[in-house]
């Protein structure tokens, strides 16, 4: 890992996932989740303040940074929620098969170089009927706008940990075999529109899985 990526990326991240409409959004997202929560990506722990004690038991927080791991510290000592690390990437994710009540994702699927072998890690380790919650940025509805993210793209990668501005999330969510309960598409305000049309809500695992 490079020093851009370990000391001043982690620093980046944390500040553009951090600015108040962005909070405004994971405040009405995390506190769904429930019982045993593995998040995956969770940086800086910035959605620690969110989660709501009294329905959850424990956090497996999937964070592969040495950086982000370090930006969380003083949120993990604010905090009541046990959280319990596990430094590896989203493609691999070391839990039981149906260990977990929900997934948390915000702004995470985006930088995951094979979306493909995350979400079919996190299908394996949620129980049947439990739920995954999302809170993504990805490819606009507006063709002007796409036709920019597919352009800005393969720099923007580069630069912004592997960032991907055109995933569309839903897509991948349904690719994957997850069915989408609810899902609500907008841009944040006073964000440039290629990095800020976001896909939110839930989708679960069928109980058949």
């Amino acid at each position: 890992m490079s020093f851009y990526e370990d000391r001043i990326l982690p620093h980046i991240i944390d500040k553009a996932c951090s600015m108040g409409q962005v909070m405004k959004l994971r405040s009405q997202v995390v506190p769904n989740a429930r019982g045993t929560v593995l998040e995956v990506g969770m940086g800086s722990a910035i959605n620690l303040e969110f989660y709501d004690a009294d329905r959850v038991e424990l956090v497996y927080g999937l964070e592969p940074s040495d950086g982000m791991r370090r930006k969380a510290r003083p949120n993990l000592q604010r905090s009541r929620i046990k959280v319990e690390w596990l430094d590896l990437p989203g493609e691999e994710i070391p839990l039981d098969d149906n260990s977990v009540d929900t997934v948390l994702l915000t702004f995470t699927l985006c930088t995951i170089p094979d979306w493909q072998a995350a979400l079919q890690q996190m299908k394996r380790v949620l129980k049947p009927g439990g739920e995954l919650l999302f809170l993504e940025h990805g490819e606009s509805e507006d063709p002007g706008v796409r036709k920019w993210q597919n352009r800005i793209t393969p720099a923007w990668k580069k630069l912004a940990g592997g960032c991907h501005l055109n995933r569309h999330i839903a897509d991948l969510l349904s690719v994957a075999g997850f069915e989408i309960r609810e899902l609500e598409n907008l841009y944040i305000p006073q964000a440039p529109k290629i990095a800020g049309y976001i896909y939110k809500g839930r989708a679960v695992k069928p109980a058949e899985d």
